[in-house]
Order: structure tokens, then sequence, then C-alpha cells
């Protein structure tokens, strides 16, 4: 016990020694590593900006859906609608506005730059956002919903007569006079609007009675004046004076009250990509009502004139696409029938020749599905996914016209038009009858009556020049021939 006493007590002085040096250094460890954390920290902190310019359509509607969807998942502080509208679909609009009533994340509708506008749908979702701001110079409103399309030289449907008009009391005058629509439909269409917009106006706080005259008679408000009427909540020049705003800001979302930090705050522009671009050219309003029209009279032309086959392929194509851009059909709904619709096609090709219409009009509907479908949902649809089959399908089509044009080249294979590449074989020397020599010849098997404008004598080859009735029209195949053409 003597000996080993010490031993232990210096061993453990030496620890304690030891332990005493490492202090200093895992302190100093431990804050480089709360800084590193609180750095990362500071730079996660971001906004998502979106850029809505020209009309609102299902392009936008899945590029704005797809971005809210995106900055949740970053956990971005706030996404920023930046809008340049005139308006745009209905049923896109109320996408919109439904995706940024339940997101969790904060959504401020910005109309910037200036002289851009808030026109109609875009009226609507400044009034659905969280926060609504413009740049100077700017301006909203005519948010009324008009119907589009209607056949070539329809006439306007005349004004329903108002029996109630003559009785009306001078109280409920100036009620009467705002603006209800001149036919059922239309009332229909425009209390539904006035309602909607009104609700969403009750849902942030802001001007009601203003939203429903900008629907009722498509009124319109400069950024300065919204901004007095409760309209907006902010007029910012750039998006880092809207930032410097917006900092302790409370918005309302569904999942409670959230007050915005934005001091520091980096934004992230999150640009729409090329097939959002291509999509946003398709469902413009005025492209899908011309996409329409091409449909329909392609579709009566293929009719009128079966077997035409081009009408009938750009009028199937262009009615879908039209269908999809005015959200008849869902985006995976027209991708699918366009897809099966190219594969029909392709198909069709083999069966019924047309010199690569079909084939060509199929690809063309196989990948403009394929790009539609490749939404936010079905992202593992690859772009050489699609490339690789069109090639294949294209080169399945070049083969099958080649093919068809080498048949065409090809001599008849049975029939009075097989004779005239047949050899025939003199069976006996032709006798001079009204200056033509007749005899007989061996044709394909058989034994034909043959004629001739020179001799001919028995066992020479012949050529079939045509067939008349039972007779065979011949002559001698000159010397150094084979006879094969």
């Amino acid at each position: 016990m003597l000996v080993t006493e010490p031993r232990l007590s210096i061993r453990s002085r030496l620890y304690r020694r030891g332990f005493a040096l490492l202090l200093p250094v895992i302190a100093l460890l431990l804050l480089a590593f709360g800084s590193t954390i609180r750095d990362a920290g500071a730079e996660g902190r971001s906004g998502l900006v979106l850029t809505i310019d020209g009309a609102i359509g299902p392009a936008t509607m899945d590029y704005v859906v797809r971005g809210i969807r995106s900055a949740e998942e970053q956990g971005a502080e706030l996404l920023v609608l930046q809008i340049d509208t005139p308006g745009g679909l209905m049923e896109s609009m109320r996408t919109i506005i439904k995706a940024i009533l339940a997101a969790d994340v904060p959504v401020i509708s910005y109309v910037a730059p200036e002289g851009a506008r808030a026109a109609s749908a875009g009226t609507y979702i400044l009034y659905g956002s969280h926060v609504a701001a413009m740049a100077p110079a700017t301006h909203l409103g005519s948010a009324t919903p008009v119907q589009m399309g209607g056949l070539p030289g329809s006439s306007e449907p005349e004004p329903e007569p108002d029996a109630e008009s003559d009785s009306a009391s001078d109280d409920t005058a100036a009620e009467d006079s705002k603006r209800r629509g001149g036919t059922a439909m239309e009332r229909k269409v425009l209390e539904d609007a006035v309602s909607y917009i009104r609700g969403l106006a009750d849902r942030h706080g802001r001007n009601a009675d203003w939203a429903e005259e900008a629907v009722r008679e498509a009124v319109n408000l400069g950024a300065e004046q919204a901004l007095k009427q409760n309209v907006i909540d902010l007029v910012a020049s750039n998006l880092q004076n809207l930032l410097a705003q917006l900092d302790g800001h409370v918005v309302r979302l569904a999942s409670g009250d959230r007050t915005l930090q934005t001091q520091d705050l980096e934004l992230v522009h999150l640009e729409a990509d090329w097939r959002t671009r291509l999509l946003a050219v398709i469902t413009d309003p005025n492209v899908a009502y011309f996409l329409m029209i091409i449909g329909f009279y392609g579709i009566i032309f293929e009719l009128s004139n079966p077997g035409a086959i081009v009408p009938g392929v750009i009028g199937a194509i262009c009615l879908i696409l039209a269908l999809f851009a005015f959200q008849v059909l869902s985006v995976n709904y027209a991708g699918l029938a366009l897809i099966l619709l190219g594969l029909a096609f392709i198909v069709g090709e083999a069966f019924m020749p047309s010199f690569g219409i079909l084939g060509i009009g199929g690809i063309i509907a196989f990948v403009t599905g394929s790009i539609i479908l490749m939404d936010g949902s079905h992202s593992d649809i690859s772009i050489p996914t699609i490339g690789g089959i069109a090639l294949v399908a294209a080169g399945f089509i070049l083969w099958t016209v080649l093919r068809l044009m080498s048949l065409r080249r090809h001599h008849p294979v049975s029939g009075r038009e097989q004779m005239g590449f047949e050899k025939a074989e003199a069976l006996d020397r032709f006798h001079d009858s009204e200056g033509e020599y007749r005899g007989h010849v061996r044709l394909s098997g058989e034994r034909w009556n043959a004629v001739s404008a020179t001799p001919i004598h028995a066992g020479e080859v012949l050529q079939v020049l045509a067939v008349e009735g039972l007779t065979v029209r011949v002559r001698a195949v000159p010397q150094g021939d084979n006879g094969d053409d």
C-alpha cells in the first residue's frame, strides 16, 4: 500500500492537469461550432421570389403552386409574387389563391416594376395574399369577369328586360344602379365573383366595398390611392424597401399568426423553367382560343373529306391543347390524352400508310403530352426518356415510310399489270396476217395467242408489251438484253 498509493496520486494529478489543459481547447471548439451554427442559420434565412409576367393560365398556376411548395420545403421566411398581369383564367386564379391561403409560408403579392399592373385576376390574387404591396406608378382593378370565346359570327345575347324598373323606389335606385349583368348567366358569374372577392377582403381586413366596385364597375386604383383606401398594405419602391417595411409585420396564416423577420433576409429568384415558359405560350388565352378554332375546323374538314388525314391530325392535337389551356382537362388528363393520341397515330402509320403524316403528328402529340405531364408530381419523367422514346418512334416511322416508297418502286406481282414484266417463249413460228405476225407463246405456264410487229421464230424469248383480251402483244428481246427492266 505504501508503494502503490503515491503512484495513484501522481497519475491522478497528471489526469487533472491534462484535463485542465483540454478545457480551453474544448471551450474554443464549442464557441467555433456555435458560431458556425449561427452563421449557417443566418445564411439559411432566405425568401423566394416568383415572377408572374403575362396572362394567368394553367402554366402560371403550376409555376406558383410548385413555388409555394418549394418555399415550404426549404423553410423560407416568405415568398414574394412579383406581379405584372392583365388578368387570366378564373379557374387558374382560384387555384393559386387556394394554394396561397393554405400555405404555411407568408405570401406577399408585389405589383412591380413601376408601370406594371395587377388587373382582373391579379386583383383577386392581391386580395387573397397575406400581404398586398405595390410599387409606385402601378395600378390594380378591372376585376369584372368576362366570358371568352363564342362561335364566329354569333351575336351578343339581348339583355333581359327589367319588369320592376318602373316601380322601383328612390330608396332602392342606388342599389339597382349597380351592375348585375344582362342575362341570368352573367348575373350568376358576377355575383359569384363579388362574393368571392369580398370574402378575401374580409379574410385580410381590406376594403371590401372597393373590391365589389372593381368587380361590378371595373374601376381602377393607383398605388397611393390603393394604400389610402386600405386596398393594399404597403407601397414599396423596390424589393429591398419592401423587406424593410415587412420587418415586424404580423400576417395571418392558416396555422396562425406569424411575425415576419425580414432584416438581412436574402432573396432567391426562382425563375420559370423552359417547360413553364412553353406552356405559358400554349395557355395564353388568345393562343388557346386560336387553337380551339383550329381544332374544330380541322375535325370538320376531316369529316367532310375522309382520308385527308392532315386536318384530322392537326385538329385533334390542337383541340386537346385548347381543352387543357381552358382547364376543361386537367394537367394529368391532357398529358395522358396527348400521349395516347400520339401512340395511336404512330401505330396507325403502320396500318394506314400516310407518308409520315400520322407518324409525325403522333410524335408531336407524344412529346407534347409528356412535357405537360411532367409536373411536380411526375418529375421522374425525364427529358432523355421522352427524347429516347420519340427517337425510337421516329426511326420506326422513317423505316415504314422508306419501306413504303421502296415497295411502290417494285413492279406488280399479280394481275394484268404484272404480265408486262413477264417473259414469254415463242411456241411456234409466227405467220404473217394482215401486216402483223401471229402465233402462240407460253406465258406464266399458260398458252396464249400472241401478236408481234416483227417475225418471230420458235423458241425466242419475248417481252410482253400489252394484254388485249386473250391475246398478248409481244416483241423480240434485243440481243445483249437479258429481258430484265
